[in-house]
């Protein structure tokens, strides 16, 4: 029998196919937050390293990287597009640091158009670029040990691996969204582990005071550029996990500008500098956007007030015709960015920090030291 509690936590939260995007756009958002949180310097750019990542993943598993030989393990194609981006993000950052504020801010956007112009008319890529790239073959993508059959499992929209654990079997959505989290999962802690390092203190020192940090002695200019060279390396991984899962990649998925827009979006909602922010940003954007969807499957709005106030009441008119089904189908389902666009506005206007900056104000530190401290107080 399923309880209430868990009919109301179907209808809030998003599903595991609506998750596995949120991990990996998740990981991009925080690969942007990496530089442009913790340095101040905005990337618009910034879908060209999630581009990159992606392509060469597929152009990898299709045996067109001359480079590679055919049948290159996922996992090293991960590490090797995030060693593109890097070089990518060198020559890029080379000449984009040489300017701040708004001017790096356009000359990163500039270069990401310049890639994807190109990469829309590439025709190596297959057919009809501007469509995109596909993979060929039947078979997922492999995340694990390469080399390690037992320890390799299969992801894809459709392709993946299923796995039975005792009474417990989880199907190829969840098999894909387990072994995702896993490769975020290292990933964000890596990035952490660079944030509370000597080299993660120079960053924020830049963010706070570029002048006095170059005062002290430092050399900024090689410090923002490790920076972004470290925040496209997994900013590529993201890019590669999105192909991997979809087995199929287009220009405006990935090159796109609105992508960097996407990242900025979750940054703020989630909160800025915090690293983890964005993904909660993303968790919330998407699983808005899920509760006010058209279709409302899976859960939502519609559903959920069919279920609650019947047909009798969802079939009552309100004005001229119009019933409440009506009025919820037309002001509400299908406008989810039209509120959540409002939502972005609220968020600067009276949550600056996002949500995970706020709850830190509001701790008066991590989240992840303050609570189990205020727990341990119970004892």
């Amino acid at each position: 029998m399923n309880s209430p509690f868990g009919t109301e936590a179907a209808t809030l939260l998003p599903r595991v196919e609506t998750m596995i995007p949120v991990l990996y756009f998740g990981l991009f958002a925080m690969s942007f937050d990496f530089i442009s949180g913790y340095t101040g310097y905005l990337s618009f750019g910034h879908a060209a390293f999630y581009g990159t990542g992606a392509y060469f993943v597929i152009l990898t598993a299709n045996d067109k990287i001359p480079l590679l030989p055919p049948g290159t393990p996922f996992m090293v194609s991960l590490v090797v597009a995030g060693l593109v981006a890097v070089a990518l993000a060198l020559a890029i950052g080379a000449v984009s640091f040489r300017l701040t504020g708004v001017y790096f801010a356009m000359i990163t956007l500039g270069f990401a158009q310049v890639l994807y112009v190109f990469v829309r008319g590439w025709d190596y890529v297959g057919s009809n670029p501007r469509d995109g790239i596909f993979l060929n073959g039947a078979n997922g993508l492999n995340i694990g040990v390469p080399g390690v059959d037992a320890l390799n499992l299969s992801i894809g929209a459709l392709t993946g691996d299923e796995v039975s654990l005792g009474f417990v079997h989880l199907g190829q959505t969840e098999v894909s969204y387990y072994m995702i989290g896993l490769v975020v999962l290292v990933c964000y802690f890596a990035m952490q582990r660079i944030i509370h390092s000597p080299f993660g203190k120079v960053m924020v020192a830049i963010r706070e005071n570029e002048e006095r940090a170059i005062a002290v002695g430092y050399d900024t200019f090689r410090y923002k550029l490790g920076a972004f060279a470290i925040s496209a390396f997994f900013a590529a991984v993201a890019g590669g996990l999105l192909a991997g899962y979809e087995r199929t990649v287009s220009p405006d998925e990935s090159f796109n500008f609105l992508v960097a827009g996407d990242a900025l979006l979750a940054s703020i909602i989630g909160g800025f500098g915090t690293l983890a922010g964005p993904l909660y940003g993303q968790l919330f954007n998407e699983t808005f956007r899920e509760f006010l969807s058209k279709a409302g499957e899976g859960g939502g709005l519609l559903p959920y007030l069919r279920t609650h106030l019947g047909s009798g009441v969802m079939g009552t008119t309100i004005y001229n015709g119009l019933t409440v089904q009506g009025a919820i189908e037309t002001f509400l389902n299908g406008h989810a960015s039209l509120y959540v666009g409002t939502l972005f506005v609220l968020f600067v206007l009276f949550v600056p920090n996002g949500l995970l900056g706020t709850l830190r104000d509001r701790l008066g530190g991590p989240v992840s030291k303050e609570i189990p401290a205020r727990l341990r107080r119970f004892r």
